[in-house]
């Protein structure tokens, strides 16, 4: 009796990520932010890509799932979720206190910084005092947003809001603005190593404010869905594991994202 029982708990217990995993919806919307490559952009063919999106669904075939992508605004995205319009986030969330009080995230996916860009020859640095009276563009409803409206704003730093990261450099480069405040690796592949960010420059050092930044990047799922959210993180884990997730990191980057710490 004894030895039954035993194998009746350890049967049991294995059978538990069976049963977590048997709960799990056959097909999720994830919600993308498509404007912000490297991580999440669409490519000359009309097909959603990045580095997010490439994580994602590694991340869904590791838990046999289907996912479908859907364009976002990223001030939309956290909106979208909550209205069950989208299942997941995938789009370069940073996990800040404010947005837990919302939802729930996964383990970190990755970590980057935040870096001001300016025109060569402008001196100016990423600081209250340099930037009053400019005009600083920024992503609705990012990080980046939420910190230049707190600290900068009230000290006479004209923010200015857009839609999407492209038009934040569309409008550097027409000269209506005088900055742009954006994560460094989106800054340096979508602009300045492309040919319209040919004159402007990273200024100063990253801004590492642990209120608003360094706080890594995680995937977004609304709080009541617990069963997702761990099924999620025990993929990443075999992604790491078993070489996925450097593979696509290595697609994307020259460094390692994932443990880009300083």
């Amino acid at each position: 009796m004894k030895n039954l029982l035993k194998k009746l708990v350890i049967f049991g217990c294995l059978s538990l990520p069976m049963a977590s995993y048997a709960a799990l919806p056959e097909s999720i919307k994830v919600g993308s932010d498509t404007s912000y490559a490297p991580f999440d952009f669409i490519d000359a063919n009309g097909e959603v890509t990045g580095f997010n999106i490439e994580i994602t669904k590694a991340l869904c075939e590791k838990i046999n799932i289907k996912c479908t992508f859907q364009s976002t605004d990223f001030d939309a995205l956290i909106p979208s979720l909550l209205s069950r319009k989208i299942d997941i986030i995938s789009s370069s969330l940073m996990m800040t206190e404010k947005r837990k009080k919302q939802i729930a995230f996964s383990d970190e996916i990755f970590m980057t910084y935040s870096r001001l860009i300016v025109k060569e020859g402008t001196n100016l640095m990423p600081n209250a005092e340099s930037l009053k009276g400019k005009r600083v563009g920024v992503e609705q409803g990012t990080s980046q947003e939420h910190f230049a409206n707190e600290m900068w704003r009230p000290n006479g730093v004209v923010i200015v809001p857009y839609q999407n990261q492209l038009q934040v450099f569309s409008d550097l480069v027409a000269g209506r603005l005088d900055a742009a405040l954006q994560d460094e690796v989106t800054g340096s592949y979508a602009f300045l190593k492309q040919p319209q960010g040919k004159g402007f420059i990273f200024s100063g050092d990253a801004l590492t404010d642990a209120n608003y930044f360094d706080v890594g990047v995680g995937i977004g799922f609304r709080k009541n869905d617990n069963e997702l959210r761990e099924a999620f993180n025990l993929a990443l884990k075999d992604l790491l594991a078993d070489g996925t997730y450097q593979k696509i990191n290595n697609k994307y980057f020259d460094f390692n994202v994932y443990g880009n710490k300083k």
